[in-house]
C-alpha cells in the first residue's frame, strides 16, 4: 500500500545532491504544545503529526518542526525544508540527502519506522 505521509520524489537535476531525490512528508503541526509534548505525536498513512512548542508567529513553529524532524531522521536541520504550507498547520516538508539505494519501498518503510519509533507513548 503506497503511503501518501512518506513519498519519495526523484529530482529532474543532474547535480549530485539532487541526484538522490527528496522525501516529502505531509504533516499536520500541533503549535503551542507544551515542552513534555514536543515531537512525534502520531504517524498514519495519511499524515504525521507533530507537536512543537514554539508558537505559529514569525517563523516560530516553522523552525522547530525543521529541528523535530531532523532530530528523528539524524539528519542535518539544512536538509530539513517546508516546502509547502508555510502559514498552515498542515505542511510539506522535503528531507534532501537521503540515498534510496535502488529500494524506494525499503527506504520508505525505514523512515516510517523511525517516526513510529519517536511516537511518545
Amino acid at each position: 500500500m503506497a503511503s501518501l505521509a512518506i513519498r519519495h520524489v526523484a529530482s529532474s537535476s543532474k547535480s549530485a545532491r539532487s541526484a538522490l531525490g527528496y522525501i516529502y512528508l505531509q504533516c499536520h503541526i500541533k503549535p503551542g504544545a507544551s515542552k513534555q509534548r514536543e515531537g512525534i505525536v502520531s504517524v498514519s498513512e495519511n499524515v504525521i503529526e507533530v507537536c512543537v512548542s514554539a508558537q505559529a508567529r514569525e517563523g516560530e513553529s516553522n523552525k522547530a518542526v525543521r529541528e523535530v524532524i531532523s532530530s528523528v531522521l539524524k539528519c542535518p536541520k539544512s536538509d530539513v525544508e517546508i516546502v509547502r504550507g508555510m502559514k498552515s498547520r498542515n505542511k510539506t516538508v522535503a528531507i534532501g540527502g537521503i540515498d534510496i539505494k535502488g529500494d524506494e519501498e525499503k527506504c520508505i518503510s525505514g523512515i516510517r519506522e523511525r517516526f513510529e519509533n519517536a511516537v511518545d507513548d
